[in-house]
């Protein structure tokens, strides 16, 4: 297969898949992979075979391909496609849930010396990176690079960029509780669709409308919880998005049990557990049994409750998930508070104040801890951050905690 028909062959899988006829835009594309001696053209059809293995949730398939990429970008020799292919590769590990794979293979991606096309790239890069740190809960680092992408973003004026971003700063704010910004961001998103999107991916809103989803839920607006989720939900299934529908059924679950419904609300997290199981989101899977474990609490299904707790605390030790463990050692705390089990309590209380001080969850201020509650907060040039209040009253020259970390040892 030449040149021409290669690009003819990888344009006619693009329309069968923009069309949503998936799996024939993959039969098309592997045909290409096997017939084409053209390694541009490969390298080209093995990008569209990732993206597409992503929005599916064949995260191992897409891995596999990713790795076949790489191959291809060093028998062409050219810089530009080495980075992204491991760009892809990186992005792949972030998928599967290996975060430190990820961040590695990020660094590799912007210490290469590319031309402008690797530049335009690192946005992304600093995206995945930002998304992994967010997952072993460095939250510093995870800001840093979200910001850093958005100034990309902003520079290149890419508003595809810019919306992932946005949708990754609201779910970074959800996790540390100011709901406030938790919505501000995924809105921003929405506006960037609205705006911009015309031509764009459907994929694009759905996000969008999973992340207010998810921030009016935890302001307690189920209403506008539920719609954006369903619309989300309705384009995922249109899509054959596997991953975002289980992210929708795991809000729509945590929606009914914020209503006391939880004979509504198990059923949902099956369906989510099962297809987290299936595409391989173990982060997906520790929010579930989270969501789970607060079902059976609030059913007196004490013991249930902590057979919940042992699976998810598995998963979050396996993947380094600083703060699924502090909500495990939270809701251990509340239980054995309850069966009166006074030493398994205290030991609970140490490890969660012990993951606190680990990932720096308090502001340097006041010194309360920062995701205990909903509470607006405010970063630093250098990315730490405190509540908003605090700055506002006793304002700041310099970063308190930069003081605090630049003081040495020998002298405290």
């Amino acid at each position: 297969m030449g040149q021409d028909q290669t690009k003819q062959q990888i344009e006619k899988g693009l329309h069968l898949y923009q069309s949503n006829q998936t799996e024939k835009a993959l039969r098309v594309w592997m045909r290409v992979l096997e017939k084409s001696a053209d390694p541009a053209g490969r390298f080209r059809v093995l990008g569209c075979l990732i993206t597409a293995h992503a929005e599916m949730g064949r995260y191992k398939d897409m891995l596999k391909f990713a790795v076949v990429q790489i191959d291809t970008a060093r028998e062409l020799e050219d810089p530009d496609f080495l980075t992204e292919s491991y760009l892809n590769l990186a992005r792949s590990n972030e998928k599967l849930c290996e975060f430190q794979k990820t961040i590695s293979y990020c660094k590799t991606c912007l210490n290469m010396q590319g031309t402008t096309v690797s530049l335009q790239l690192n946005g992304q890069v600093s995206l995945s990176m930002g998304n992994a740190f967010l997952g072993l809960s460095i939250f510093q680092k995870a800001l840093e690079c979200f910001e850093k992408a958005l100034r990309y973003a902003h520079n290149n004026d890419d508003k595809m960029l810019e919306c992932r971003v946005c949708c990754s700063l609201g779910n970074f704010y959800a996790q540390l509780k100011d709901y406030e910004k938790a919505l501000f961001f995924p809105c921003k998103a929405a506006e960037l669709v609205n705006d911009y999107g015309k031509g764009w991916s459907l994929k694009y809103r759905a996000m969008s409308q999973y992340h207010m989803a998810v921030a009016y839920r935890k302001l307690g607006r189920l209403a506008d919880a539920m719609d954006c989720c369903e619309e989300s939900m309705k384009i995922a299934l249109q899509h054959g998005d596997r991953p975002l529908q289980a992210l929708c059924l795991l809000c729509f679950a945590d929606i009914h049990r914020s209503r006391k419904d939880i004979q509504t609300a198990f059923p949902r997290y099956d369906s989510s557990l099962s297809i987290m199981t299936e595409i391989g989101n173990r982060l997906g899977l520790i929010q579930v049994l989270l969501g789970v474990t607060k079902c059976w609490m609030i059913q007196k299904e004490l013991d249930k409750a902590l057979e919940s707790i042992e699976k998810a605390q598995e998963l979050a030790e396996g993947l380094g998930n600083k703060l699924g463990l502090l909500k495990l050692h939270c809701l251990c705390e509340r239980i054995y508070r309850t069966k009166g089990q006074q030493r398994e309590l205290r030991d609970h209380v140490v490890k969660f104040h012990e993951c606190v001080e680990e990932m720096e969850l308090y502001c340097g201020m006041c010194g309360e801890s920062i995701g205990e509650k909903n509470n607006q907060l405010q970063a630093l040039p250098c990315s730490h951050f405190f509540h908003l209040k605090c700055l506002q009253t006793n304002g700041t020259r310099g970063c308190p905690n930069c003081r605090r970390l630049s003081v040495k040892p020998g002298y405290v």
